[in-house]
């Protein structure tokens, strides 16, 4: 093909650049500013908090004490396998 006679690339992909003397845009806030500032804030988000009961405090610890637990003998026993394996190989 003559480069002559081939179109130029599309540009209807490229985004516009925008103007030097634009404004910066604002940010929007997140939502309304509560008096007091940060500590209220704080307190106000604290109190939309549902705290789990003693129970399910309880249980979950346990599940996850479980599962470290678990995880780490798995990891252990790996370990000494391929302890036990490489000194097989290279005896």
């Amino acid at each position: 093909m003559d480069p002559a006679t081939t179109p130029p690339p599309s540009r209807a992909d490229e985004r516009p650049e925008p103007a030097l003397d634009a404004p910066a845009a604002a940010e929007p806030p997140l939502g309304p500013e509560p008096e007091g500032g940060f500590i209220a804030a704080t307190m106000e988000e604290l109190r939309k908090v549902v705290w789990p009961s003693r129970q399910q405090l309880f249980s979950e610890s346990v599940a996850v004490i479980l599962m470290v637990g678990l995880s780490a003998a798995a990891i252990a026993a790996i370990d000494r396998f391929y302890n036990w394996l490489s000194l097989q190989v290279f005896r």
